[in-house]
């Protein structure tokens, strides 16, 4: 009682959230290959998604033409959602992320359907991933684009060292 009491007065100060808190789900748009797991993994059924198949041309004279999806409707509705996080989880191409936006509080329920352009707005405050530890080994992924880029490179120098061989 003699004690001053310590109480954040939200929303006037804003809470100091821990780093890498789950507020909502946003969507890189540009990854999503409309695979359609994140869906069909749901518990609670409560993504969205409609596609639709365009033809691609093909690559290199004399190839076939490609078909691929593309993203018509991307959704989630927030009042089903229970924040697992199993369809970020099982996206295979990094097109779903946890943001820590957390005030999206709407008046009616049916307003808390969130489509892509607000999930899109969502992802620019997702932060970035923690640094890697600097005796880590380096990712395979990374390792194999590195040797493909100097085994590039080495094969341009080479071929220039040929053309201008030949050119004297």
């Amino acid at each position: 009682m003699t004690k001053k009491t310590v109480t954040a007065q939200y929303p006037d100060v804003q809470p100091e959230l821990p780093p890498r808190t789950r507020g909502v789900i946003g969507l890189f748009e540009e990854n999503c290959t409309v695979c359609m797991l994140c869906a069909r993994e749901c518990p609670d059924w409560c993504i969205y998604i409609d596609s639709h198949k365009e033809t691609v041309p093909p690559a290199a004279p004399g190839g076939r033409e490609r078909s691929r999806n593309v993203l018509d409707r991307f959704a989630i509705d927030f009042s089903l959602c229970m924040y697992c996080g199993i369809c970020i989880e099982v996206c295979p191409f990094d097109a779903l992320f946890w943001s820590p936006e957390f005030e999206y509080a709407e008046t009616d329920i049916h307003e808390l359907t969130h489509e892509r352009d607000k999930l899109r707005e969502w992802m620019w405050t997702v932060p970035e991933p923690p640094a890697l530890d600097p005796r880590a080994e380096e990712p395979k992924e990374i390792a194999a684009a590195r040797k493909a880029v100097e085994k590039a490179a080495a094969a341009q120098a080479a071929a220039e060292t040929s053309a201008e061989g030949d050119a004297q």
